[in-house]
């Protein structure tokens, strides 16, 4: 009877790895998988309802409170009898559970005692099952959380310049069209229905980086409250020293650790840690700026405590918007280096550009009051080795999609060059600029050699500065940068680090 009490509130389970050929999923007795449909199909058509609410709503404001008053009895039978459906179906689908060997198993690993994490997470990871059941097994201490009217949320304005009775109502438009749909709009991967869609690759993913390369899942609970579902992939023992520096990779607005970036540093012999967003898959919470950095915060907190590895020995890796958080962690954490493929400096104009022009002010409010993710402003507090990956034919940070001088990447690569290596006094900035900018504009195969003679001392010094931090590499926004690729921007920190240290220790 215990056994089976467990069984109807357990989670599902989807698969037992390294059981048959990799493509195999957990195969349910009849009695648990038709009690499963029911269950599942009955949810699908609750969650349409929670979303249709407002057309059912209106339907029956217009036919009046009275088509309820006639219908109510046989609403109450109907309800009940789903109801009473539902019931039976967990009830037989713990019965079908309690006789299926490889169920029961899963269930005695699940319910072990704890007092040994690896063992018991190791008897653990050899199913896949419902996040939501998994337990956390790395915390970060607590932080309280403070009240809504604490939080100030009115405090910050975007358009300080404008009346109060103009900047007050467009405050209070921009906290609702950022909560109701804004961010799903920055972090699409965020809505259910598509992590539904994903579903699937996601889980061959997953499968993929736990059978082909050992990948250890596991639940980090963050400073506020919420889950995050990471994976860890350990080379230490198989590419010599490449395996000892960690890879921390950040995913894009709709990116997921199962099908994202975090293949190609492990393909390169790297050890790396993938992560989802609050939100994103298995991950709890909503990607807000605070939520995204309690989460990037937990997993480099597990990376050096949990998996042993010391700051000077991680490389953040942050691809599109997960450059964000990538930055964050660097300028926050003594990361030996930063790398960020086709991340944008600043959130703003990229969302000015997709909205209409009329809605220009609200959209300021949205992301300068709400979800200011401006990795400009981070990355001048960052002073270790960096490397940026800039796509040529970049579709979705570019302000013209493949016009390669509209790359919001070029701004970012001119606001680290001006920041790290300021214009000495007396020479003309203006001349510098110019320089600058027509070097960025253009391809890496098409920039002149800085040896040169008709060249400029201008243009030398640009052309030396864009090489040392930007790589172009030929694709779209989303196609995977190659291992090749990967390894040389991994050389370039490699020798971007020994210079910083160099120039510590002149400083010293």
């Amino acid at each position: 009877m215990k056994l089976l009490m467990k069984c109807i509130l357990a989670p599902r389970l989807l698969k037992i790895y390294k059981d048959g050929p990799q493509d195999n999923m957990y195969q349910p007795l009849p009695l648990e998988r038709w009690s499963d449909k029911v269950i599942t199909t009955t949810s699908t058509i609750f969650n349409i309802c929670i979303y249709t609410s407002p057309f059912i709503c209106m339907y029956v404001y217009k036919k009046g409170l009275s088509v309820i008053e006639e219908n109510k009895y046989g609403l109450l039978r109907f309800f009940s009898g789903i109801g009473c459906l539902l019931v039976l179906s967990y009830v037989l689908r713990g019965v079908g559970r309690v006789y299926n060997q490889k169920y029961s198993e899963f269930i005695k690993a699940l319910s072990a005692p704890t007092t040994d994490t690896k063992v018991y997470l190791s008897a653990l990871r050899k199913y896949d099952f419902e996040f939501y059941a998994w337990p956390a097994t790395f915390k970060m201490p607590l932080k309280p959380s403070p009240s809504w009217l604490q939080k100030l949320p009115f405090k910050q304005c975007a358009n300080v310049d404008l009346p109060f009775y103009q900047r007050a109502p467009l405050q209070v438009l921009g906290f609702i069209a950022t909560h109701a749909f804004g961010l799903r709009l920055i972090y699409p991967g965020s809505l259910g229905i598509v992590a539904n869609m994903f579903w699937t690759p996601l889980f061959q993913g997953r499968t993929q980086l736990v059978e082909n390369f050992d990948g250890q899942r596991t639940k980090l609970r963050t400073a506020d409250g919420n889950d995050i579902d990471t994976m860890f992939v350990d080379n230490r023992g198989r590419s010599g020293n490449k395996g000892k520096t960690l890879v921390v990779c950040c995913e894009g607005n709709s990116g997921f650790y199962e099908i994202g970036i975090m293949t190609t540093p492990i393909r390169a012999g790297y050890s790396a840690v993938g992560w989802n967003h609050p939100g994103f898959a298995g991950s709890t919470g909503i990607p807000y700026p605070s939520q995204e950095e309690n989460a990037i915060d937990a997993v480099l907190q597990y990376s050096i405590n949990e998996l042993k590895f010391e700051p000077d020995h991680i490389i953040m890796y942050g691809w599109s918007i997960g450059g964000y958080s990538a930055t964050w962690a660097a300028v926050n954490y003594p990361v030996k280096g930063l790398v960020l493929d086709a991340t944008f400096d600043d959130l703003l104009p990229l969302a000015q550009n997709v909205m209409p022009s009329s809605w220009s002010l609200l959209v300021k409010e949205v992301v300068r009051s709400h979800v200011d993710l401006h990795v400009a402003e981070l990355i001048k507090k960052y002073t270790g080795a960096v490397q940026l990956v800039r796509r040529t034919d970049d579709e979705i940070i570019c302000l013209s999609p493949g016009v390669l001088a509209t790359n919001r990447g070029n701004d970012l690569l001119a606001t680290l060059i001006e920041h790290r290596h300021p214009l000495e006094e007396g020479l003309d900035r203006n001349g510098w600029l110019l320089a600058l900018w027509k070097h960025i504009n253009v391809a890496e195969g098409k920039r002149p050699l800085g040896t040169v003679m008709a060249l400029t001392e201008y243009d030398r010094r640009a052309i030396k500065l864009i090489g040392k931090y930007m790589r172009d590499y030929q694709s779209t926004h989303c196609t995977p940068l190659p291992v090749d690729h990967f390894e040389s921007v991994m050389r370039n920190i490699e020798s971007g680090a020994c210079s910083v240290e160099s120039r510590i220790r002149n400083e010293e």
